[in-house]
C-alpha cells in the first residue's frame, strides 16, 4: 500500500513545475492561463495570487470541469507545492493537457514579495448566513461581498417586484430600491407576497422595507413612493447597478427602457398575463431593448390590465424568481444572460420557450439614429394601454 510520500514522490515525477519567477512572468505578459487555488477557504482568505480561481482540493474533481476548459493552460498551486503537484497529476488523468504545478506554492510566491490578494472579509455571523454561496466556487466569499455591496432597483412592490425582493435579499444584495407609488390592497395579497393582511392601506414601498429588513438585517432598503416619470428616471436609477422591471404598464415600461438605455443600467424585464409570463435581459449596447420587442404598445383591448383579466396566483413568482436569478448572474459576472433571447412561460402547459430577439437599427431608443435622450414628447406620442402587470 503506497504511503502518502509514495504517491507524493509519484506525482512529483509525474508532473511539470513552475517556478513563481516563471509564472510571474507569464502573468505580466498576460499569457492566457488559468491559476487555480487547492487550498482551503480559510487559508485563501489570508492571501491569494491576483485572478486565481479558488477550487479546494477536496472537491477538485467536481467542480473544475464547470470552470476550466480541458484545452485551457493551468497552473495549480496549493500552500507548499505538495497538494497542488498531487493536484496536478488527477488534473492530467481527466484530460487536461496542460496542467503545472506551482514550485513552493503561495508560500514561495509570498516571500519572493509578489503581488497578493486577499478576499473581502465577512462577518462570522454572514458567512453562517451565506454559507451555502460560499461553498459555490462561482460564488465564494469574494462574490458575496460583490453581493453585499450591490444596489439593485426593482420598479413596482406587487406581484414580480415581491418574490424578485424577498429572494434578492435573502441573497444578500446590500441595497434594494423599491419604486412604487401605491399601497397595499386585499387584492394584493392573492400573489404580492411582500404583504401582509395587517399591512393593508400601508403604503407598499413600507411594507417593502418591513418585510426584506425583517429577512434580513443586511439589506437597507430604499423607497421611492413615486410614480417613474421621464423627469425622475435617471434621478432615481443613477444610483444603482441593476434594474429589474415589475410595472404594470407600457408607458412606464418605456420610460424605465429609455432611462436605462440612456444610463447603460442592465435591465431585467418581466411581465404576466392570465397563465402565461416572460422574461429577457436588455444589456444596453449588447443587444436589443425593450422598444426593439415592442416598438409600441398594443391596443387595450388585446393587453388588458390583471384586474381585468385575472391571473394565476403563483405565476409572478415564477417570473420573479427568473428575474433575480438574471440579477445576481449580472452583479456576480457569472453565467450567460438572456440577452437577445426571450424565456416564456405557459403555466398551464407547464411549458418553457425560448425565442431570440434581435435588435432594431430604427429602435427609437437604442438605434443607429435615436436620439441622445427621450423625453415627455416620446412617452406622451404612445397610446396609453392596459399593460401585462
Amino acid at each position: 500500500m503506497p504511503s502518502y510520500a509514495d504517491l507524493l514522490a509519484r506525482a512529483r515525477a509525474e508532473t511539470s513545475e513552475i517556478s513563481v519567477e516563471e509564472l510571474r512572468a507569464l502573468l505580466e505578459a498576460g499569457t492566457p492561463l488559468a491559476l487555480l487555488d487547492v487550498r482551503e477557504a480559510d487559508e485563501a482568505a489570508e492571501g491569494r495570487i491576483p485572478g486565481a480561481l479558488l477550487v479546494p482540493r477536496g472537491v477538485l474533481e467536481s467542480e473544475v470541469e464547470a470552470l476550466v476548459p480541458r484545452q485551457r493552460r493551468l497552473v495549480v498551486y496549493c500552500h507548499r507545492g505538495n497538494r497542488s503537484a498531487l493536484a496536478a497529476r488527477t488534473l492530467a488523468e481527466m484530460g487536461y493537457g496542460q496542467v503545472q504545478s506551482l514550485a513552493g506554492g503561495f508560500a514561495r510566491w509570498s516571500d519572493a514579495g509578489f503581488p497578493s490578494e486577499r478576499e473581502p472579509g465577512l462577518r462570522a455571523d454572514q458567512k453562517a448566513r451565506y454559507r451555502r454561496h460560499l461553498t459555490l466556487p462561482e460564488v465564494g466569499e469574494a462574490g458575496q461581498a460583490k453581493l453585499l455591496s450591490a444596489r439593485v432597483l426593482i420598479l413596482g412592490a406587487g406581484g414580480l417586484g415581491s418574490p424578485a425582493a424577498l429572494y434578492l435579499a435573502a441573497a444578500g444584495v446590500g441595497t434594494i430600491g423599491i419604486v412604487d407609488a401605491d399601497v397595499v390592497d386585499a387584492s394584493n395579497l392573492q400573489r404580492q407576497v411582500l404583504h401582509t393582511t395587517e399591512r393593508i392601506g400601508q403604503p407598499k414601498t413600507e411594507s417593502a422595507r418591513e418585510a426584506l429588513t425583517a429577512l434580513n438585517p443586511d439589506v437597507e432598503v430604499v423607497g421611492f413612493a413615486e410614480r417613474l416619470t421621464a423627469s425622475n428616471a435617471d434621478t432615481i436609477l443613477r444610483g444603482f447597478d441593476v434594474v429589474l422591471d415589475g410595472g404594470d404598464n407600457f408607458p412606464t415600461r418605456y420610460v424605465l427602457n429609455d432611462a436605462c438605455v440612456r444610463l447603460g443600467k442592465p435591465l431585467v424585464h418581466g411581465s404576466i398575463f392570465r397563465f402565461e409570463g416572460q422574461a429577457t435581459t436588455i444589456l444596453p449596447g449588447q443587444g436589443p431593448c425593450y422598444r426593439c420587442l415592442y416598438p409600441s404598445a398594443p391596443p387595450a383591448e388585446l393587453a388588458p390590465s390583471c384586474a381585468e383579466a385575472g391571473v394565476l396566483g403563483v405565476l409572478p413568482g415564477v417570473i420573479g424568481l427568473l428575474q433575480a436569478t438574471e440579477a445576481l448572474k449580472l452583479l456576480l459576472g457569472v453565467g450567460t444572460p438572456l440577452v437577445g433571447r426571450l424565456l416564456t412561460y405557459d403555466a398551464l402547459a407547464g411549458r418553457f420557450q425560448e425565442l431570440t430577439l434581435r435588435r432594431d437599427p430604427a429602435c427609437a431608443a437604442c438605434g443607429n439614429s435615436a436620439p441622445s435622450s427621450l423625453d415627455e414628447s416620446v412617452e406622451g406620442r404612445l397610446p396609453a394601454p392596459h399593460a401585462r402587470a
